[in-house]
């Protein structure tokens, strides 16, 4: 294999070999702590511009199969292991690692000591790096990271640019995609919604029009206030309709109503985090992809109410609307890849729906 290395903004290199796509890739440079879900990870839009890196120290023992991609054209930069399986052992198993990433265009390095280059993430933040072939010459590499703007234009790259249909003969939901997973589509479609899944910038009233039982805010890739079209939406929406917000949709809410957010440090990203339930003292573990949060100080307003914070550090992972049937969540309840015991959230949005139906008849 041909020598690859990694070099960071901070002056880090991480040696190692390249495979998949041969080709040059500048982002940011994040980890994920999942032991599987892989193949879901890589395929995630919310990593759109990132270079992933696995913390557990071999991937792909399972191959790539059908049926778990969370989106057809992944637009991660790069796949960082310490070792991927060649020969992949599953029933389901369409191809290795490598070739899909080949397929796909996508480097990966491998070879690589991403135990510690997690640590320096951790110590550091994420950052900008570079994935190159190996020279000598690392300072003009470090001085070309420094004087690269990363895009903040993240969601527009990756959602639907067309409205489509997942038809059911159930309650009519709308998807706003900021980035969609699958998942979430197979989950509203296994509660018989009607789906019908429109552009992240559509406006509220062509949404409306289309009279709507419910609206659902994805998850997405990116800072959400480079998205001002997105709260302007919502604060139409929120007075007409019940509205579920996942992750990049969690922080489009609190911003729309008042509250702010920022970038984390290093962000959370795999499927081990455990939140409470601030009511009921409930703890779920969930799957998490996220590098920027809600500030919990800013909350404090007329609006807004936490409803769920994660255990380790506090950050607020849930909301729900003093005056409208509006709430989200920071994590994903879809759990692809990770555990189900947020699942029953869409059941929440489901019964939110119905009772907001019954509100309006009665009014």
């Amino acid at each position: 294999m041909k020598k690859r290395m990694l070099v960071l903004e901070d002056g880090n290199v991480f040696k190692g070999f390249g495979f998949g796509a041969d080709k040059e890739t500048i982002g940011e440079v994040v980890f994920n702590t999942g032991m599987t879900g892989y193949q879901e990870s890589i395929t995630d839009q919310s990593y759109n511009g990132q270079l992933l890196t696995f913390t557990y120290p071999l991937v792909g023992n399972a191959g790539i199969n059908r049926d778990d991609y969370e989106s057809i054209f992944p637009t991660i930069k790069a796949v960082i292991v310490k070792e991927f399986a060649r020969r992949p052992s599953n029933w389901r198993s369409r191809m290795n690692l490598d070739e899909f990433l080949t397929e796909k265009d996508i480097p990966g390095l491998t070879g690589v000591d991403t135990r510690r280059l997690t640590r320096v993430i951790r110590e550091h933040g994420a950052m900008k790096a570079i994935l190159t072939d190996f020279t000598e010459e690392t300072d003009a590499l470090i001085d070309r990271l420094k004087s690269v703007t990363l895009p903040t234009d993240q969601v527009a790259q990756v959602s639907t640019e067309r409205p489509y249909v997942s038809p059911q003969n159930g309650r009519r939901v709308i998807v706003i995609d900021f980035g969609l997973k699958h998942s979430i589509l197979h989950e509203l479609n296994k509660r018989e919604c009607h789906v019908t899944v429109l552009p992240h910038d559509t406006k509220a009233e062509t949404i409306l029009n289309l009279k709507p039982d419910g609206v659902m805010l994805t998850n997405g890739p990116g800072d959400p206030k480079d998205l001002p079209y997105a709260h302007d939406m919502i604060r139409e929406l929120q007075k007409h309709v019940p509205i579920f917000g996942i992750c990049l949709g969690h922080q489009l809410i609190a911003l729309a109503n008042g509250a702010d957010t920022f970038k984390m440090t290093f962000g959370h990203r795999g499927f081990n985090h455990p939140v409470r339930e601030i009511a009921t003292g409930r703890i779920d573990f969930t799957s998490q992809n996220h590098g920027y949060a809600v500030s919990e100080e800013s909350v404090d307003n007329n609006e807004l109410r936490i409803t769920h914070i994660e255990i380790n550090d506090g950050t607020v992972e849930g909301l729900r609307h003093r005056r409208y049937p509006v709430f989200s969540v920071q994590y994903h309840p879809d759990a692809a890849p990770g555990p189900h015991d947020a699942a029953d959230l869409f059941d929440q949005f489901i019964e939110e729906i119905d009772a907001w139906k019954v509100e309006e008849t009665n009014a």
